[in-house]
């Protein structure tokens, strides 16, 4: 869902008061705000955003240029894939440099004549937003920018159209001038922002890439390819399901819910003390992440809580949990209760309610006595870690948080105790 975020007059005020007034000429006279966020073709000798940082601020004009250079509007010896590299790769071991690429970002995509450099302006900041947020004083400048450019495909190609006009008025010489092109380059400009809208959102709460590992032109690649092929992590059940339609048109569950759970189960998990509780590698999880995103498990994988691990970010990465949120209510509300708790499930979407059944019948099978001698994770524990992956709260008030974990961990363990899943044997 989209909220509106604040308003343009709150968006100058911030801009006011946060960015580093440039100046030009020989009389240093200040540029004008509207100025400071529009296109520009030449370099700059401070940064965007007031700081007091001195490798920020070198950095910053860097940055510019790889900017710049990434859109096609400089010239470089470097491919695209690595212009976006170092930069990411900057500002995700830098945080002070985050806000600095966002608001140069916002720059480059205004009052922009050229279409395909608009347009690898927006691919930039979408890749951006798949490895680090801006901070949250920027967050909501940055979200009302992107707001703006959800609907914005006419209004664009007819600013553009003006801005060219105008400038051929001011420009009667016939010489080499910057390409101009108006015509649709790829894709509409409010795919990107619609993408990034919704990356936005998610990035403010998780933060972004984890682990020690620097990006890689790998993950730069697929941050790029899921501004059009959405990511098995983050996806709703039912866009899942139509991507995998064609590779997999039989299948009546998520092909990564069932490839996960049979790797953990494959690699001994049932028999491994604190599976489920004791988290994977980050690094190993984040690769592993990468390669199920191309419909690949590697052959190599030896530590069952990495696939462990990744199995849980995919159910709370979801973009609605597998139990949908006009039924946490009743969810929570009948802790208490095996009958009317397996009602529940009774009354999910047929989709919800076969993912829901694979994941307690998954579960069954480490709840079992033998096993949980191995592994001393008994249900109560298997409930405790994977009830936030099913169910969210959706109160900001820290008692009724409090007060909900326990019922929601208390409904997942009647499920794991009372479900019949015997049906699901042999589903895919």
């Amino acid at each position: 869902t989209l909220r509106k975020p604040i308003s343009q007059s709150s968006m100058a005020d911030w801009a006011s008061k946060n960015l580093n007034m440039h100046t030009q000429g020989i009389f240093r006279r200040r540029i004008s705000i509207s100025n400071m966020l529009s296109w520009n073709g030449g370099s700059i000798k401070k940064p965007m955003l007031i700081t007091s940082n001195r490798t920020i601020k070198k950095e910053a004009c860097e940055m510019f240029k790889l900017v710049q250079s990434y859109m096609g509007d400089r010239q470089t010896h470097m491919d695209r894939n690595h212009v976006a590299l170092v930069t990411v790769t900057k500002c995700w071991s830098m945080q002070g440099l985050r806000d600095e690429l966002y608001i140069q970002l916002i720059r480059q995509t205004t009052d922009n004549m050229c279409y395909r450099s608009l347009a690898w302006g927006w691919e930039l900041m979408a890749i951006s937003l798949a490895f680090f947020s801006p901070s949250p004083k920027f967050q909501s400048y940055l979200e009302g920018y992107i707001y703006r450019h959800l609907d914005s495909d006419e209004n664009i190609a007819q600013r553009i159209k003006e801005l060219v006009d105008l400038k051929n008025k001011k420009t009667t010489k016939s010489r080499k001038k910057r390409k101009q092109n108006t015509e649709d380059e790829g894709l509409p400009i409010s795919t990107y922002a619609k993408y990034c809208y919704r990356k936005l959102q998610k990035v403010a709460v998780t933060g972004g890439k984890k682990g020690l590992r620097k990006p890689t032109v790998e993950e730069i690649t697929h941050a790029r390819n899921a501004i059009v092929t959405p990511s098995l992590f983050g996806s709703s059940l039912e866009e899942i399901m139509l991507r995998q339609q064609d590779m997999y048109p039989g299948n009546k569950l998520p092909w990564v819910q069932t490839q996960l759970s049979q790797q953990v189960l494959a690699l001994g998990g049932e028999q491994t003390e604190g599976i489920f509780r004791i988290p994977g590698d980050i690094d190993e999880v984040n690769a592993l992440k990468l390669q199920v995103d191309q419909w690949r498990i590697p052959s190599s994988l030896s530590d069952p809580n990495i696939p462990a691990s990744l199995l849980k970010l995919w159910y709370r990465e979801l973009e609605e949990p597998v139990i949908p949120q006009q039924f946490y209510k009743e969810c929570i509300s009948n802790y208490e209760n095996p009958d009317a708790a397996v009602a529940v499930v009774q009354l999910l979407p047929e989709l919800n309610r076969l993912v829901l059944c694979y994941l307690i019948h998954f579960l069954q099978i480490f709840a079992q006595p033998s096993n949980v001698g191995r592994t001393k994770m008994d249900v109560n524990n298997l409930a405790m870690v994977m009830a936030p992956n099913c169910l969210r709260c959706q109160s900001n008030d820290p008692r009724v948080i409090f007060e909900n974990t326990r019922k929601e961990m208390s409904f997942l363990r009647m499920l794991i105790v009372h479900l019949d899943t015997s049906f699901i044997k042999g589903l895919v």
